[in-house]
């Protein structure tokens, strides 16, 4: 675990080495060349921090977290945040993928604690795994001292000096830090029990506990209703999250039973799907939508949908894959079927599809511009320039494609939101016009507008393949994520089995091919157990409760398009 050495001071001298060559995530495989002698979550790293009694900063992200990367590079090859974090505390690094109950464990904590999350999640526990404190991203000592935003933070405190003010509260005020971290642990263990052991009125259940109180359906609509943007689409405030799970349940509100809509109201009920429609639309025609290629991006920096944070996630394609069909089915709108087959061809093709069967987890928000490039930037992968356009497609297409794009030769994205000084004169695609409209500012018909588009969208898709570096692949098959998937490609399969056979029988396959992955590689046939991730081999962590509960579904739906037995027997084995 570590290499020791006869000194007086910290018990016996320890001399952390850097362990993360010993993990398959690649996530934490990236970090194994830091500066800082990172540790992984196992028994020898937790005993080793109660032997030495130091402080752990367990810090916790994703392969795709743009923000993980950056912090990575201000600090953990900083060689005086290594000095401190090596010779005063044990760094461990996590892949929340891998382990999403510990990150919701320390989740939970900072969410509490401060208000807001995210990733990177970086937290300072006690030898007792109990928190003391903890945080996202915090500037490293080549920061530029900008925010996530784009916000400046002259006064936010860097990660060298809260380093500091921890190692000196721990070393004279250890007794308060535990008695602290104690009563906190505490605290949220009862807040997380009640939420358990609620019953009654408290959770929306009738007298007997044996249903749901419709008016906290009712409670739901109406606050999603406050929050609604009835210009932009979506819910609240920029930074904006697709939340695929809220606008499902907002398409369904108006289909179930009769008592639902007596007590909501038949009007309401079409405004929730009318709310979700046009949210969906709204991503749909925005640049978290990869307008190029395929899939969406994981959440949007802006209120508009116009500049994503650029990584693409498998569950969020596979949500949204399931909330596009919902829509489509409502609507008959051909703009929502046709983000149904991008998603989907996202989901069966390469990189994300693998090629013995499941689907891999991310695409990275990071990549090098060029071929000959050494550094990465965010979003290099996925914006233009006009230039660029003029070079691919020629004078006359590329003026009326970056019209129907809203490309400008001063690039489109606002100076606030890039704090980096990555995207000058770059443009993020997002659809701002009609073919209809178009049409006419080029005195052509709509026909042959369209054409011009469809033809530029594959030049420029054909183009950013052979020329540009791909964002890094997190190829780790986790199991919930691959039911999730199942489920949605099982579904868009029935759905399209009549309008385009080819394309269901495409979905159906790579359901299928998932299905018998998992089988033969990540479930014990004699224990009827799930095993989590697959990378080069089956890894350590068992099935938690999200990889039994998706795949039981996604099994129950390709069950339901196919009417083969075998995946019913499955699910039920799983029960």
């Amino acid at each position: 675990m570590a290499e020791v050495a006869d000194a007086p001071s910290d018990g016996e001298r320890l001399h952390l080495i850097n362990r993360l060559s010993e993990s398959r995530s690649p996530y934490v495989r990236a970090h194994m060349n830091n500066l800082v002698a990172w540790q992984t979550w196992s028994p020898e790293t937790l005993a080793l921090a109660k032997k030495h009694n130091r402080l752990l900063l367990v810090s916790i992200g994703y392969a795709a977290c743009h923000w993980c990367h950056v912090m990575e590079r201000e600090s953990f090859f900083s060689p005086e945040i290594a000095h401190l974090l090596n010779s005063s505390f044990i760094p461990i690094k996590v892949d929340r993928e891998e382990r999403p109950d510990i990150d919701a464990i320390y989740m939970n904590y900072v969410q509490a604690t401060t208000g807001s999350g995210g990733w990177p999640l970086n937290v300072f526990l006690t030898p007792d795994l109990e928190p003391v404190f903890g945080g996202t991203y915090w500037p490293g000592p080549t920061s530029s001292k900008m925010a996530m935003g784009g916000t400046i933070m002259e006064e936010t405190v860097g990660f060298l000096e809260i380093l500091e003010k921890m190692q000196d509260v721990w070393s004279t005020q250890e007794e308060k830090c535990r008695s602290s971290a104690k009563e906190i642990t505490r605290q949220l263990r009862e807040f997380a029990e009640e939420g358990v052991h609620s019953h009654g009125q408290d959770i929306g259940e009738n007298e007997n506990g044996d249903g749901l109180e419709i008016e906290i359906l009712e409670d739901a609509y109406q606050h999603f209703q406050r929050r609604y943007d009835k210009v932009n689409g979506g819910f609240a405030t920029a930074p904006k999250f697709p939340t695929p799970v809220n606008l499902g349940f907002l398409l369904r509100l108006g289909q179930w039973p009769n008592a639902v809509q007596d007590i909501i109201g038949e009007e309401d009920c079409l405004d929730a799907a009318a709310m979700a429609v046009n949210t969906l639309q709204r991503m749909a025609r925005g640049g978290i939508r990869d307008q190029v290629g395929f899939g969406f991006a994981r959440y949007s920096v802006t209120a508009d949908w116009s500049l994503p944070h650029f990584e693409k996630m498998l569950y969020d394609q596979a949500q949204l894959l399931d909330v596009y069909l919902d829509a489509f089915l409502i609507t008959n709108d051909p703009e929502l079927l046709g983000a149904v087959y991008d998603i989907a061809t996202y989901l069966t093709s390469p990189p994300i599809a693998a090629p013995k069967g499941g689907f891999y987890s991310a695409e990275d928000a990071d990549s090098y511009p060029t071929q000959t490039d050494t550094e990465k930037r965010e979003g290099a992968y996925y914006v233009w320039t006009f230039r660029d356009f003029q070079n691919v497609l020629g004078e006359r297409d590329a003026e009326l494609c970056a019209r129907f794009y809203g490309v400008k030769a001063n690039g489109n994205i606002a100076r606030e939101n890039d704090p980096h000084d990555e995207f000058i004169n770059q443009n993020v695609l997002k659809i701002e016009s009609t073919p209809s409209k178009i049409a006419r500012d080029f005195g052509m018909t709509e026909e042959a507008t369209v054409n011009v588009i469809k033809q530029g969208r594959s030049k420029l898709r054909q183009y950013r393949e052979c020329s540009r570096p791909r964002p890094a692949l997190d190829d780790k098959i986790i199991v919930s994520w691959n039911g999730l998937a199942i489920g949605a490609l099982a579904r868009t399969s029935a759905i399209l089995e009549t309008i385009d056979p080819a394309k269901s029988h495409e979905c159906k396959d790579a359901a299928i091919k998932a299905v018998a992955f998992i089988q033969t590689n990540l479930f014990d046939n004699d224990t009827s157990r799930l095993w989590r991730i697959y990378r080069n081999g089956r890894g350590d962590t068992p099935g938690l409760a999200d990889d039994y509960a998706f795949l039981i579904q996604g099994l129950i739906d390709l069950y339901q398009a196919t009417f083969d037995d075998s995946y019913l027997q499955f699910a039920d084995r799983l029960q």
